[in-house]
């Protein structure tokens, strides 16, 4: 190679040096994850919502039945038809229903179930864990203060029905009364009593539907989580199973794990065997206590007691521990033919003689 050559090589060779070190070097550049999702809204399948405008308008037209003061015996046909008209297990799973539209209104309990619904695994996690195990919503943030507005409302409900069941067992007493001038009906045989406790029988067995005002209303005050005016205090476990049962439904709507492709979940949840034990052996008790009433003022006292009263026990059970239940002589029993016709027995020894 010649001298002039390797000279321009050498040339060429600190020139590409230099201008090597002269540029800049690529910049890194740092590819960020995307965000996570955001969790899906809150969502309650039109099911619920049904089911609790059932439960929510029998007890408004319960509460209708007047205290005292019935003027006729067809008025207290009408109130026992009106008040009869419920099947056990349709009532109970109402309750529960309008249990957990109650707890929804929560913000307590609506954001601590949804501070778990950022993490789709953690999210899928937990739907597994309350569908398998309702007990496990009662556990998670702000269910206390649920619970306390489930507990707060049916005792609404109860305070209600028992002043009602008061009034109308003490007329059942009053109306025997000498000076009273409805006595002259109240005492005489109820015609056709054959037929009146098939009548009621009837009315039991069939299909209790929706009202769709309350649904609507029931509904959205669900989805959204406001809308029902609500007070109540923190309500610290032990929780009843129907209690459990509501939060839980309440804790699946608030993962959008209730929609209405979760029908099937929210409905096996709305199930809960006490609750219904309750209403079934309230609903016998009726039916034994018509079997053996003869005068007006007796199916006055079996309004009262089976009806009435029994519906308020009952919604007390449900949402009240045992350890906090009432006094024994306030509790649902099975009442026997013999046992019923005594109650009856006992009534007609309070009635003064024929004027």
């Amino acid at each position: 190679m010649r001298l002039g050559q390797m000279r321009g090589l050498i040339i060429a060779a600190a020139v590409a040096a230099v201008m090597s070190a002269c540029s800049k070097p690529e910049p890194v550049v740092i590819v960020e994850a995307p965000p996570p999702p955001p969790p899906p809204p809150l969502a309650l399948n039109q099911g619920v919502a049904d089911a609790a405008s059932i439960y929510v308008a029998f007890i408004r037209d319960v509460s209708t039945i007047p205290a005292g003061g019935f003027q006729d015996a067809e008025s207290i046909q009408a109130a026992m038809r009106r008040g009869a008209a419920y099947d056990p297990a349709t009532l109970s799973r109402g309750m529960i229903a309008y249990g957990s539209i109650l707890a929804l209104q929560s913000p307590e309990f609506v954001q601590g179930v949804r501070s778990f619904a950022v993490d789709p695994t953690v999210r899928a996690e937990l739907v597994a864990n309350i569908s398998r195990d309702p007990t496990y919503a009662a556990t998670l943030p702000g269910a206390d203060a649920a619970a306390g507005l489930i507990v707060a409302t049916l005792n609404q409900d109860v305070a209600a029905l028992t002043a009602i069941a008061e009034g109308v067992e003490g007329d059942a007493y009053t109306i025997q009364e000498r000076r009273d001038p409805r006595r002259r009906w109240a005492v005489q045989p109820i015609a056709n009593r054959e037929v009146r406790l098939d009548s009621v029988k009837t009315i039991s067995a069939g299909q209790m539907l929706p009202s769709a005002e309350d649904s609507a209303r029931l509904f959205a005050a669900a989805n959204s989580g406001s809308g029902l005016s609500l007070a109540g205090s923190a309500s610290s476990g032990p929780y009843t199973p129907a209690v459990v049962h509501a939060l839980a439904i309440a804790a699946l709507a608030a993962l959008g794990a209730g929609g209405e492709d979760a029908r099937s979940n929210t409905e096996a949840l709305s199930i809960e065997a006490n609750a219904q034990f309750c209403l079934d052996m309230s609903k016998l008790n009726l039916f034994q206590c018509l079997a053996a009433s003869r005068p007006s003022y007796e199916d006055m006292f079996c309004i009262g007691r089976h009806i009435v009263r029994d519906l308020a026990t009952c919604t007390t059970e449900a949402v009240t521990p045992r350890t906090l239940a009432p006094a024994p002589d306030t509790m649902i029993a099975e009442v026997s033919p013999v046992a019923a016709e005594a109650t009856t027995a006992a009534l007609e020894a309070t009635e003064p003689g024929p004027n």
